[in-house]
C-alpha cells in the first residue's frame, strides 16, 4: 500500500513517522520553506502543477491513499487536492489540528481574511505582533502601524512600511512570548487560527497582558471530505484501508 502525505505539519511528520515501516509512505513538501524538517519515508519537494499534474502523479506512482495534512490555511492546495482525488477514485482523508478556543479572560476578535484583520487593527494599538506568516503581507502593506513580523522564512512579498522583522521557528514557550511582547512593547496579536500547541503560548502571553489578538477564521475543508483530528486518527483510517497490512 502506498500513501501519500500531502504537508510538511507537525502533524504530518507524525504520521509519516506512525506508518513507515508498516505501508509505503511519501510525503510531499510544497518547498516553502528553506530548510523544512523531513519526516520519515520518502520525501518529495515542490508542487504538482495543479489537479492534472497530482493526478498524473498518482497514477504514475500506484498510490492508494491521500492524506491531505497541510497547513489549516493552505486552502488552494486543499481544493487540489480534493478534485484530484476524486478524479482518480483515491481515497481522500484531511488531517486538520483543532482550532484554538477562546477562554476567560481572552479578548479574541474574529475575522474572516487578513484583509478584514488590518482593517480591524484600527483604534486597537500602535505596536502590532503579526504572526500570520510571510505569504499573506500585503494585507497589511497600507496599514499605519508599527509591525514585529515573525516568520520562518524571510518574506518576499511587500510588507508594512514599519516593520522589524524577527525570524524563528516554534515550537514556542509561554515566559519567550512574554518577554518579546514585553520587549516590544506589542499593543495587539495578529493571528491566524492554526491550531496547536507549537504557536498557542502566544495566546496565553496576550490573554495575560489584556491584549487584544485578531484571530483569522481558517477555511472550510472541501466539502464531502472526511475529516481526522490527530496522526492517531489518521494512521487508524489507514488501517482500515484495503492492503494497509501489508508493508513495501
Amino acid at each position: 500500500m502506498h500513501v501519500l502525505i500531502l504537508g510538511g505539519t507537525t502533524e504530518a511528520r507524525a504520521l509519516a513517522g506512525l506508518l513507515h515501516g508498516k505501508v509505503r509512505v511519501t510525503s510531499s513538501l510544497a518547498g516553502r520553506v528553506a530548510s523544512p524538517r523531513l519526516p520519515a519515508g520518502e520525501v518529495r519537494i515542490g508542487g504538482f502543477g495543479g489537479v492534472d499534474g497530482l493526478v498524473e502523479w498518482m497514477a504514475g506512482h500506484a498510490v492508494d491513499a491521500v492524506i491531505d495534512a497541510t497547513h489549516p490555511f493552505a486552502e488552494r492546495i486543499s481544493f487540489n487536492a480534493a478534485r484530484a482525488a476524486a478524479t482518480a477514485h483515491v481515497p481522500l482523508l484531511a488531517l486538520r489540528r483543532p482550532g484554538w478556543v477562546p477562554v476567560d479572560g481572552d479578548d479574541w476578535r474574529p475575522v474572516a481574511s487578513l484583509e478584514e484583520a488590518a482593517r480591524t487593527l484600527d483604534g486597537l494599538g500602535d505596536r502590532v505582533f503579526l504572526t500570520t506568516g510571510r505569504m499573506g503581507l500585503a494585507a497589511f502593506a497600507a496599514c499605519p502601524q508599527w509591525f514585529l513580523v515573525r516568520s520562518v522564512d524571510a518574506p518576499d512579498t511587500p510588507g508594512p512600511a514599519r516593520t522589524e522583522l524577527l525570524l524563528d521557528r516554534g515550537p514556542f514557550t509561554l515566559d519567550g512570548e512574554r518577554e518579546l511582547m514585553r520587549h516590544h512593547r506589542i499593543d495587539v496579536v495578529v493571528t491566524k487560527d492554526s491550531g496547536g500547541a507549537a504557536t498557542a503560548p502566544k495566546l496565553t502571553a496576550a490573554r495575560e497582558a489584556g491584549l487584544p489578538v485578531v484571530v483569522v477564521g481558517r477555511p472550510p475543508v472541501p466539502e464531502g471530505v472526511r475529516t481526522a483530528a490527530s496522526p492517531e486518527e489518521a494512521a487508524a483510517w489507514v488501517a482500515t484501508r484495503p492492503g494497509a497490512s501489508r508493508a513495501r
